[in-house]
């Protein structure tokens, strides 16, 4: 990705983002409140990930999970007892994700680009992998296209955790270095379509 490149990137994430969160506000402030009613927590709901360069971002979404003792992990299936009725219904539509459109505005995330992940995933990527940590981690992005399903075909595996470590993981690197070496403005924005379409 040349100079050039990233600045066009972070000019239409910019422009984008502004405009996404000025027409979308009222529909997150709506979605928080709804997810503290039904939870009890706090509506808006932040986690620390790894971003560009292993640098820690905290990432905004809408809750759509309670707290139940004794669970820990950070791999999800969409069979996991603390996601609640209603923030079923977020994730599957998405709108959990709207608050990210504020992280992207700030300059930590892109609209495009690989998730950005937990400790112990990103973080640990070495050799030419690492060239995926060289652009801002994005709210969609061509592995999250390939694995819109991966918390129903995490839920069908014995042991999720592994499943998404040997075989889920290994396939998101390969999709986004092909992302970061053939990216262009107009590939941003089919996978754009892409996902607002899906």
């Amino acid at each position: 990705m040349t100079n050039f490149q990233r600045l066009q990137k972070r000019v239409f994430d910019f422009v984008c983002s502004f405009l996404g969160l000025a027409c979308l506000w009222w529909l997150i402030l709506l979605a928080a409140l709804i997810a503290y009613l039904d939870t009890g927590l706090n509506g808006f709901f932040k986690q620390e990930r790894i971003g560009k360069n292993s640098k820690k971002i905290s990432v905004v979404k809408i809750r759509s999970m309670k707290h139940i003792s004794g669970i820990i992990t950070t791999v999800t299936t969409d069979k996991d007892p603390r996601i609640s009725s209603i923030g079923r219904f977020l994730r599957k539509t998405k709108i959990d994700e709207l608050p990210q459109l504020w992280n992207v505005l700030i300059g930590n995330m892109s609209l495009v680009g690989p998730r950005p992940d937990v400790s112990g995933f990103a973080d640990k990527l070495k050799g030419g992998n690492r060239i995926i940590l060289s652009i801002r981690p994005g709210i969609t992005g061509p592995a999250s296209l390939a694995f819109h399903d991966e918390e129903e075909l995490l839920a069908q595996q014995k042991n999720p955790e592994q499943y998404n470590r040997k075989v889920i993981w290994p396939k998101k690197i390969q999709l986004n270095k092909q992302y970061i070496k053939n990216y262009s403005l107009w590939l941003d924005i089919k996978l754009i379509w892409k996902t607002l379409t899906s």
